[in-house]
């Protein structure tokens, strides 16, 4: 059997990837970052009217009715054109939680709006993949107390996604009584971040989201979105390093005449080819092989997190003092990476999870860790 992307699903991508070149080039990614916007908010338009925004959401309920393998091909596009959109928080996670853990009334009031790109969201779901000290959020007589660290998309949200220490997942509208928003700072400038604290507030549970595989799922979906935004960007990186070599010269020779030069796109190009069918086989095993699906997807991010450091590193050291520079603007692919390692989940984390999976160590799956984890 032929494993593959389907004629459609090539169209996505290309289609997507067209719509980022022409409506956010790596100027335009600039003006974003220097301005200080949480994401660029006419590059999200174009996007929602592709059905970007509703990739995973129902036709009946103004979605494309697509599944993961098509979010991904996405996410690949997203990362190789660095994009400042909320598509992690707003087109996959927000709408992962509410189709599985929503009642029908919430479902038939919240998904129409994020596939028409009117709402955006935040995600907090650091209780799952770890909390830090003195952090974390409970339920008290009915209403949230405590701190949510690393909020995804958190800039210029409309409301949250917050999970509680039982896993139960709750809707917090942005002008919620008692609510305090903070931006945090991170080297990634083309995605926002942030705290949610909580002193008495009050959130819609998502009551299906007792059942822990909602949580789960939402993170898994998550975090198969980080892998493939990892791809597209490692994948630009060493496209532009095998260009750089081809015209930059020295000892009246271009460089990528030189053997050891010419190793390392060959290396780079051996890690990073495989990756991209395992990013597809685990988005299919979600939509087809759940029970495959949690051992499939820890391998892969923390396969493209390695993978990708690798292919950054290398493209960086591929251009010279060049790579280091503002002009060539390479660190805005190789800080994406970077941040994708570590949200929800770095590579030491996943692979402990996939090991409790197989039951080679005793901790259960979403143990609260002590230590940090983003």
């Amino acid at each position: 059997m032929r494993f593959g992307l389907s004629q459609e699903q090539q169209m996505l991508g290309d289609m997507t990837g067209r719509a980022l070149e022409n409506g956010m080039p790596l100027e335009a990614v600039r003006e974003v970052v220097a301005r200080g916007a949480p994401y660029d908010e006419a590059c999200w338009h174009t996007l929602v009217e592709l059905g970007v925004a509703g990739v995973l959401i129902p036709h009946n309920l103004g979605g494309s009715g697509l599944g993961m393998v098509d979010a991904m091909v996405i996410a690949e596009a997203l990362g190789a054109a660095v994009a400042p959109v909320p598509f992690l928080g707003s087109a996959v996670m927000a709408p992962m939680a509410i189709a599985l853990g929503g009642s029908d009334a919430q479902r038939s009031a919240w998904l129409p709006p994020l596939a028409a790109g009117e709402l955006v969201y935040g995600v907090a779901v650091s209780e799952f993949v770890g909390v830090r000290p003195q952090t974390g959020v409970e339920l008290r007589d009915g209403a949230l107390f405590g701190t949510a660290q690393t909020v995804l998309d958190s800039g210029g949200a409309h409301a949250y996604l917050v999970s509680d220490q039982g896993g139960r997942i709750y809707r917090v509208p942005r002008d919620t009584p008692n609510l305090q928003i903070t931006r945090l700072t991170s080297i990634d400038k083309t995605r926002s971040i942030g705290c949610l604290t909580f002193d008495g507030v009050e959130g819609e549970v998502l009551p299906g989201s007792a059942n822990p595989a909602v949580i789960q799922r939402t993170v898994e979906a998550g975090r198969l979105v980080l892998a493939a935004d990892t791809l597209g960007a490692a994948q630009t990186m060493l496209d532009k390093a095998v260009a750089y070599a081809k015209e930059r010269r020295q000892f009246n020779r271009v460089i990528g005449s030189f053997q050891a030069v010419k190793h390392m796109c060959a290396e780079m190009a051996a890690s990073l080819e495989p990756c991209r069918a395992m990013v597809w086989h685990a988005a299919h095993a979600m939509d087809a092989l759940p029970e495959e699906a949690p051992l499939l997807v820890a391998h892969t991010k923390a396969h493209l997190a390695e993978v990708g450091r690798f292919v950054a590193k290398t493209a960086t050291e591929v251009h010279g003092g060049m790579g280091f520079t503002d002009l060539l603007g390479l660190h805005y692919w190789f800080k994406r990476i970077g941040v994708d390692r570590q949200w929800l989940g770095s590579p030491e984390h996943l692979r402990e999870e996939a090991a409790a999976l197989q039951g080679w160590t005793p901790e259960p799956m979403g143990a609260r860790p002590e230590s940090s984890t983003l």
